[in-house]
């Protein structure tokens, strides 16, 4: 299950052009937490030019609005580290 709902993370957020994309599973560390049995749980690393000159918070957002239909169902909480390519990552 993991693996698909990472693909299809991936999947939506193709839509940003990304340069560098990488997903992490943090199941493991939310074992027993209510939610997790209704969603997983990840860690977001982005790199994409659509970042340029965004705040965190409209980045969160684009992100966000990307993965809209998973947020309700496939994703319990995103942790997001989302920077443009002149940025360090």
């Amino acid at each position: 299950m993991t693996e698909k709902r990472i693909r299809m993370i991936k999947d939506k957020l193709s839509s940003l052009n990304p340069t560098k994309i990488e997903i992490e599973d943090q199941g493991h560390l939310h074992v027993g937490h209510p939610g997790s049995k209704s969603g997983g749980h990840f860690k977001l690393t982005i790199v994409s030019e659509c970042f340029k000159n965004k705040s965190l918070i409209e980045r969160h957002r684009i992100i966000y609005d990307a993965l809209e239909s998973l947020m309700k169902t496939e994703i319990h909480a995103l942790s997001i580290k989302a920077n443009s390519p002149n940025e360090k990552n």
